[in-house]
């Protein structure tokens, strides 16, 4: 928990102390691959773990946001890949965490980091509307936490590179704001709008659509989206009333 930490994780791993508490941390440590053009993933971790903010959620999850590499490493053509590490590296987080004793929301939640540690990836592929909802949707309440980790998962000493993955983090999380405002604009409009209501009641534009859509509003506001026929039924006993 200090502010860097990385001075104390390598002294932990030199010790062999990292072995004894998280194996599976010193597996991390695998020799660089110049030909396949593979970094230490331990070196890597502690960067990321030392750029992260001193809260112990999120370090945790740097910390093991890689843990699943040793067993997804896979070289072939492609070069070296790590397909579905975030996965694994969820699964092993939780097993490691449990087993050192720490509760279960905060595991949870580490374990959820890790899971989505690697979703931002294929962002600059370009992401629609309805993947950038589904993104905010699933980190939750955690999502400031997921952006947070991922603008550290870059450790790359190429700055345009680092730019460009920053710039992109910047790109999503407008987005995601605007997506939700969007939405809770969207959210006060009634289901049936002032074209409906005249089109159903047979009346012309006036205050009485106005006043309709308002009641119609707040029946949403109330009771969520209705059937359309309920929400006619609705309109009915209002207009009844108000003749």
């Amino acid at each position: 928990m200090p502010d860097d930490p990385s001075s104390s994780l390598w002294s932990m791993y030199d010790s062999g102390r990292m072995g004894e508490v998280a194996p599976e941390l010193s597996l991390l440590r695998m020799e660089q691959d110049p030909i396949h053009r593979h970094k230490d993933v331990l070196a890597h971790t502690i960067a990321v773990v030392s750029k992260t903010r001193p809260d112990l959620t999120v370090r945790l999850a740097a910390l093991f946001h890689d843990v699943g590499k040793p067993k997804t490493r896979r070289i072939d053509d492609d070069g070296v890949t790590f397909r579905h590490h975030e996965a694994v590296g969820a699964r092993m987080a939780r097993k490691r965490l449990a087993a050192l004793g720490f509760d279960e929301a905060l595991t949870d939640d580490v374990v959820e980091l890790v899971r989505m540690s690697g979703r931002f990836k294929g962002y600059s592929d370009g992401w629609s509307d309805s993947a950038v909802r589904r993104y905010a949707r699933e980190a939750g309440p955690l999502l400031g936490t997921l952006n947070h980790l991922i603008r550290c998962d870059c450790t790359t000493r190429n700055a345009r590179k680092l730019a460009g993955i920053q710039e992109a983090m910047d790109d999503l999380e407008r987005r995601i704001g605007e997506l939700a405002e969007a939405d809770r604009i969207a959210a006060e409009r009634p289901d049936m709008d002032g074209s409906a209501v005249m089109e159903y009641l047979d009346i012309p534009p006036g205050p009485a659509v106005g006043a309709a859509v308002k009641m119609l509003l707040e029946v949403k506001r109330n009771e969520g989206s209705l059937d359309r026929s309920e929400l006619e039924a609705r309109l009915d006993a209002w207009w009844a009333a108000r003749s």
